[in-house]
C-alpha cells in the first residue's frame, strides 16, 4: 500500500513529470501571491490558509484544479472562458500554460474577500 503524502513536497513529488512541474508552478505562484498564509495539506491536496482556507489546488491525469470559494471564481468567469469550471474550481490543462496574472488577481481577490468581507471557505 502507498504511503499518503504528508507534506506539500511529498504530494508534489508523487506526480509524473508533466503534473510535477505545473503543481510546482502553482506552489511558487501561491507563495508568491499569499506569502503570509500558511501551507499544508487539507483533505490530502495543498491548501493555503488564514484562520480559514484561502484557496487549494490538486493534480490529476490530465490537468490541475485550482479551487477558490464560488464567489471568487464567479468574479473571474468571464475570463474564465475556454477553462472548464467547476463550483469553485479551474480545470489546468498540463499542455497549456498557467494563467498567472489571472490567478493572481484571484488570489488578492480571495484574500481581500476573506479580510474585507468575512467570505469563509464553502
Amino acid at each position: 500500500m502507498r504511503r499518503k503524502p504528508e507534506t506539500v513536497e511529498e504530494y508534489i513529488a508523487s506526480f509524473p513529470a508533466p503534473a510535477r512541474q505545473r503543481l510546482v508552478e502553482l506552489r511558487q505562484l501561491a507563495r508568491a501571491q499569499a506569502p503570509d498564509a500558511s501551507e499544508g495539506l487539507k483533505w490530502g491536496q495543498p491548501a493555503y490558509w488564514d484562520d480559514v482556507i484561502l484557496f487549494m489546488f490538486s493534480g490529476h491525469r490530465d490537468h490541475a484544479n485550482i479551487v477558490f470559494t464560488p464567489s471568487t471564481l464567479q468574479a473571474y468567469l468571464p475570463e474564465l472562458d475556454g477553462y472548464a469550471t467547476g463550483k469553485g474550481s479551474v480545470q489546468l490543462p498540463y499542455d497549456v500554460p498557467v494563467p498567472s496574472g489571472l490567478l493572481a488577481r484571484m488570489i488578492a481577490y480571495r484574500i481581500r474577500e476573506l479580510h474585507d468581507d468575512g467570505v469563509k471557505w464553502r
